[in-house]
């Protein structure tokens, strides 16, 4: 069976991932906030689908309630699929009431707004596939219970919401890893967090004893030699990594200069001056916002300020620099965001 998973974008969506994955193991999976985030990503999920016209495929939705139009115009694309060959079963498990008009209309859409996603996935697994009644995933409910006590705001349940506090703030402020860049690892970032936190949920205090050490556990997934730093330098070291291996798909040029081109990094002076300084045949340094906002940075070899300043009447220094380019339009596809920009240095020779 293949797995296509799709879900929202906070604690409670990445949970819901989290048990799919103890599961099922392998998949492809998605996150999306609304609007045009949920419409990209449908479109996205239905194309790549297409490829495994002789599997069963499981394409799941969690913590997401989608418009009626939405669900309407999916639940066609999925139906035409099934009359053309494919084997493809449809589920939404979701809790938001605003669904209630896409529940009422399609089988698919199941809802029930008093449990959280998390925990109408980890009922329905157990329901549908006996998936956690091992004494091994004894962890997993605990977990869920607390999840639930904090998206739900279950307050009374004291133990479960104080501990669902942190966890929402944890999840919620996982930045090492750019999640447009690197989704699956930044969902695994999350994931490893949620997974290492259940070991203190039945401990004395243990919500603030997780509190305590979520600076350590974040520096734990990101140290790659065993050798402890800062965490902005262990952040900045496994980005490079990172952006080593995907530095040929990522690279822009500017009139015989090299230079690399991200989307949504955010804060790049650390790890742009990081990436140069270790790969020396790069330039300049380009990362740009889901606004348009652009930020340059350079190592003396190219002046970006000149370059901001041709391409949208920017400017800063030479080796830093910034500008906001007026017609740029938000894209969940990396592709989109460098015909763009390249198009734009093309555009000065």
């Amino acid at each position: 069976m293949k797995i296509f998973h799709l879900s929202h974008t906070d604690l409670d969506g990445y949970s819901c991932q989290l048990l799919m994955k103890e599961y099922f193991n392998d998949g492809f999976y998605f996150n999306a906030n609304y609007g045009l985030e949920v419409k990209l990503n449908l479109k996205k999920i239905v194309q790549d689908i297409q490829e495994y016209k002789d599997d069963e495929i499981l394409f799941f939705i969690t913590d997401l309630n989608l418009t009626f139009q939405e669900a309407k115009d999916l639940d066609k694309e999925i139906n035409d699929l099934n009359e053309n060959g494919f084997n493809i079963k449809l589920q939404l498990l979701d809790h938001h009431a605003t669904g209630q008009k896409s529940a009422d209309a399609f089988n698919w859409y199941y809802l029930d707004t008093k449990r959280c996603a998390t925990k109408i996935v980890y009922d329905y697994l157990n329901t549908t596939y006996n998936a956690f009644l091992d004494e091994k995933n004894s962890w997993i409910k605990p977990l869920v219970d607390a999840i639930n006590a904090i998206d739900i705001w279950v307050d009374k349940e004291v133990k479960n919401f104080e501990f669902g506090k942190v966890l929402l703030r944890m999840v919620s402020q996982v930045r090492e890893i750019n999640n447009v860049l690197f989704p699956d690892l930044n969902r695994d970032f999350r994931i490893y967090l949620l997974k290492e936190s259940a070991k203190y949920i039945n401990e004395e205090n243990g919500n603030i004893k997780l509190d305590n050490e979520i600076h350590f556990l974040k520096k734990n997934f990101l140290m790659q030699d065993g050798c402890d730093d800062t965490i902005d330098n262990l952040s900045a070291k496994y980005l490079v990594s990172c952006l080593d291996k995907l530095k040929e798909k990522l690279t822009v040029t500017y009139k015989g200069h090299k230079g690399l081109l991200t989307y949504t990094l955010g804060s790049i002076s650390i790890p742009a001056n990081a990436f140069l300084v270790a790969n020396d045949d790069y330039d300049f340094f380009i990362d740009v916002s889901k606004k348009g906002n652009a930020s340059f940075r350079a190592d003396g070899k190219v002046d970006v300020s000149l370059i901001a300043q041709a391409l949208a009447n920017g400017g800063g220094h030479p080796n830093a620099s910034g500008c906001k380019f007026e017609d740029f339009k938000e894209s969940i596809d990396y592709n989109d965001i460098k015909t763009y920009i390249q198009s734009k240095l093309d555009s000065l020779k």
